[in-house]
C-alpha cells in the first residue's frame, strides 16, 4: 500500500496538471460511471491529500475522494506541459507511472483504456487512469469532512501548506503551527491508549500516512521498542518520534522514494537505494547497521514488523514498591 508521501506527490501531480482546467471524467470499466457524470466537464479547482487519501475539489462544489488501498495505481500521460508536473520525471514507485502518448512530438491524447480503468480524467494537456482503488467516489463537503475527521494528524501538513503557498493559496496559514498542532494531537492520542506503539503508528485514526516502512524506520531511528505501550512513551520521546516522521516523510515527498539512513551508516560501495535505504525494513536476518545484531521479523496484526532487539530494547520496568498495610 502506498504510504502518505506517495499520496501527497499524487496531489501535487493533480494540482499541477489539472487545477484550473475543465476536465472530462469517465469510467471505462463502468463502476464509477454515475459519479463520473456528476463532475465531468467541471473545472478541477485544487487537489490535496491527507494521510493515504487523495481529494480533488470541483467547481460545482463536489469532491472526488480516492483511497488507493493495496492495489490502486495511476497511469499518467500527456504533453510537455503535463510532464512538467511535480512527480512526472522523478523517481516513482507505487501509484505513479508515466505512459508516452506522443508521436513525432505531437500529443495524441489518451490511449485506449487498458485493463479495468475505474476512472479516467482528461484535460487538454494530459490524462490520468485509475485502476484498482479501495475507494473512488464523489462526495459533498459534509461527507468529505466526515472522512477527514476519521484521520489522525498528518506529518505532511506543513509540506502541503508550503506547496499551496507556492501556488498563491493559503498565504495566511503557518506550516510550523500546523505541525505543532499535529504533534499535540499525536501526543494526546498516544496518551489515551496502551496499544503498543508499533501498532499505533499504523492506525490512521491516530496518525495519518504512516505505513510499514515509515513505522519500522522511525521507531529504529528514535530507538523505540515497537512493543512499548503508547501511553508509556515519554513526552520527549513522543516529540522526537513525531518530528522524525515529519522529516523522513517530507524527504519522501521530495525524493519520490523512502530513504531513511544517515550517510555514516551506509555501506560503501553500493547503490543508495534500495541497498542502503533502510535500517531495518526488509533486512531480517541481516546485521544491524549500528550494533551488528540480526534484525528481527515478526508478523503483528497481519503486517510484518522489523526491528533491532538491541538498539530498540524496551525500557526496564520499575520494580513495584513494597506493599503497605495497617
Amino acid at each position: 500500500m502506498p504510504e502518505g508521501h506517495s499520496l501527497h506527490r499524487l496531489a501535487r501531480q493533480f494540482d499541477d496538471v489539472f487545477a484550473g482546467q475543465a476536465v472530462q471524467v469517465s469510467s471505462p470499466q463502468g463502476r464509477f460511471a454515475a459519479d463520473a457524470e456528476r463532475i465531468s466537464g467541471q473545472q478541477l479547482e485544487r487537489a490535496w491529500a491527507k494521510g493515504k487519501q487523495l481529494f480533488c475539489q470541483f467547481s460545482n462544489d463536489l469532491y472526488l475522494r480516492i483511497h488507493l488501498g493495496l492495489y490502486g495505481a495511476f497511469d499518467f500521460g500527456g504533453d510537455e506541459f503535463f510532464r512538467g508536473a511535480s512527480s512526472i520525471g522523478a523517481p516513482r514507485r507505487i501509484g505513479e507511472r508515466e505512459v508516452a502518448t506522443e508521436a513525432n512530438g505531437e500529443y495524441l491524447g489518451p490511449p485506449e483504456p487498458v485493463g479495468q480503468v475505474r476512472a479516467r480524467i482528461v484535460s487538454g494537456h494530459g490524462w490520468a487512469d485509475l485502476r484498482g482503488p479501495s475507494a473512488c467516489e464523489v462526495l459533498e463537503w459534509e461527507q468529505v469532512q466526515v472522512q477527514l475527521d476519521k484521520l489522525g494528524p498528518d506529518p505532511l501538513a506543513g509540506a502541503a501548506i508550503r506547496f499551496n503557498q507556492s501556488k498563491g493559496r493559503d498565504l495566511d496559514a503557518d506550516p510550523q503551527a500546523a505541525l505543532e498542532a499535529g504533534y499535540r494531537q499525536f501526543r494526546h492520542n498516544l496518551s489515551a491508549t496502551r496499544t503498543p506503539i508499533g501498532l499505533v503508528l499504523m492506525n490512521q485514526a491516530l496518525i495519518s500516512g504512516v505505513g510499514n516502512i515509515y513505522r519500522a524506520e522511525s521507531l529504529y531511528r528514535c530507538r523505540i521498542s515497537p512493543q512499548l505501550p503508547a501511553n508509556e512513551l515519554s513526552a520527549r520521546a513522543a516529540k522526537k518520534l513525531w518530528w522524525d516522521i515529519v522529516q523522513i516523510m517530507q524527504d519522501g515527498v521530495r525524493d519520490g522514494k523512502i530513504i531513511t539512513t544517515w550517510q555514516e551508516d551506509r555501506n560503501e560501495p553500493g547503490p543508495l537505494w534500495p541497498d542502503n535505504a533502510y535500517y531495518v525494513y526488509q533486512r531480517q536476518g541481516q546485521a544491524c547497521r549500528r550494533c551488528g545484531t540480526a534484525i528481527r521479523l515478526e508478523e503483528v496484526a497481519g503486517r510484518k514488523l522489523y526491528w533491532c532487539t538491541r538498539c530498540q530494547r524496551p525500557p526496564r520496568k520499575r520494580p513495584a514498591g513494597p506493599a503497605t498495610g495497617r
